[in-house]
């Protein structure tokens, strides 16, 4: 089974969301009849797109949960859907990390990668804005010889999802 690991921004756009969801669709769709495993840490925006793609066409929803707190963490608006997506997880991979900071998100999207045979990567392909940002991730998956399939609307501006946190 193809295990496809999801990594993007957030704070994206209703316009964005709606490109991102019907990419990650086209490139998702073949590997439907064969089965796959689409493995996220269901942040808002492309985590939770991506991860409502996989269940739509029938694929396991993979989540790595960084640390202890990692659901207050999230925006409130996005807990509902943080929920719901745990819930319809076929498996749940928890690190022992105390709290969610930068170095823990960084580390659940190392465990992410290395368990992954390729990645989407929801990017605008600019540096990334914090430690373990999109771009971070996009560099270890290089790194570690992961195809990177990268999906982003040609000419979108990214708006500034939390200051303290990574993008």
């Amino acid at each position: 089974m193809v295990v496809v690991g999801v990594t993007g921004h957030r704070g994206l756009t209703g316009g964005q969301a709606r490109y991102v969801a019907a990419q990650a669709r086209r490139l998702l769709t073949p590997l439907a009849d064969a089965g796959f495993a689409g493995m996220t840490c269901l942040a808002e925006g492309a985590d939770t797109i991506v991860a409502d793609v996989v269940l739509a066409l029938g694929g396991r929803l993979i989540s790595v949960i960084p640390a202890d707190g990692y659901r207050d963490f999230q925006p409130a608006a996005h807990r509902r859907d943080f929920d719901r997506l745990l819930r319809c997880s076929a498996e749940v991979r928890r690190q022992d990390r105390p709290t969610p900071d930068l170095a823990s998100l960084m580390a659940a999207s190392r465990v992410l990668v290395d368990a992954s045979d390729r990645i989407i990567a929801v990017w605008d392909g600019l540096p990334a804005r914090g430690y373990g940002g999109t771009a971070d991730v996009v560099d270890y998956a290089r790194l570690r010889r992961r195809p990177v399939e990268i999906i982003w609307p040609a000419g979108a501006v990214r708006r500034s999802a939390r200051p303290d946190a990574e993008d």
